[in-house]
């Protein structure tokens, strides 16, 4: 059984098609891309399987599960972790408090504990400071956190918020534009974490990204959106050679 399998899943924004009979199957561990010209309504496959917006027809299969109608919080606690096109941190928070809160939904010394400060409580901060810590050096961003988060680079501000999504422990992780002004080898470093990510916790990997260097470099299974629809699927090597593919970048005329 898949990890994650979505069915037909179909969404309007009033009369616009934004996404139509889109199927996807993701197993565990697998790393798969999603590619395509700039409103192709990739973001939009993403918001409708993490809670975003409800499709207006199809399901959305996570762990054997149907989630459609699912907050985007109870979806995370499900396994599905994010990272987003527009970063998404909070400005008056430092790098090691993002990931710190990441993982309070997990806490169990109540709020006795909390008001207390008994052992349980003392012992599970503990934990969970060591574990951000753990995230952020796996990111190479541990140097930075003490630090405000905005006061950062932007390339460390998006390892920040991956981080972050690795500290609710997905069992799948969505990725919208991971590179998303990093420079060349921030790209190369970039690839290089999102395998470790891969190989270190064995979360299966779905990601948005528009430099097709990393997405053919790293991504075992392919698609192509235009239009709110898949025109082309398949390994690297049979994405890079499709007529369809070539046209959606480059225009007809380049192919003829």
């Amino acid at each position: 059984m898949p990890l994650l399998e979505i069915k037909n899943m179909t969404h309007h924004f009033g009369g616009l098609r934004a996404v139509h009979d889109y199927n996807l199957a993701i197993e565990p561990g697998q790393i798969r891309g999603l590619i395509g010209p700039n409103g192709a309504g990739k973001t939009t496959v993403f918001n409708l399987i993490t809670g975003i917006y409800k499709p207006a027809q199809g399901h959305v299969i996570l762990d054997g599960e149907n989630i459609v109608g699912f907050q985007p919080y109870r979806i995370a606690s499900k396994g599905l972790g994010r990272t987003f096109q527009n970063l998404r941190l909070w400005r008056h928070m430092t790098v090691l408090e993002h990931v710190k809160l990441a993982q309070y939904s997990k806490i169990t010394y109540g709020l006795i504990g909390a008001f207390f400060g008994t052992p349980k409580r003392r012992k599970e901060e503990a934990e969970i400071k060591e574990k951000a810590y753990s995230l952020l050096k796996m990111m190479g961003v541990e140097h930075f956190a003490d630090q405000i988060v905005i006061n950062l680079p932007y390339g460390a501000q998006r390892r920040v918020e991956m981080a972050r999504a690795l500290a609710t422990e997905p069992k799948i992780l969505f990725l919208d534009e991971p590179t998303a002004g990093m420079n060349p080898e921030e790209l190369r470093q970039m690839i290089g974490i999102i395998r470790q990510v891969r190989d270190t916790f064995g979360v299966a990997i779905f990601l948005i990204e528009h430099r097709l260097r990393m997405v053919m470099e790293l991504c075992e299974q392919i698609q192509t959106l235009v239009f709110g629809e898949v025109i082309a699927e398949g390994v690297p090597e049979d994405i890079r050679n499709n007529p369809k593919v070539i046209e959606a970048y480059l225009g007809k005329e380049i192919i003829v």
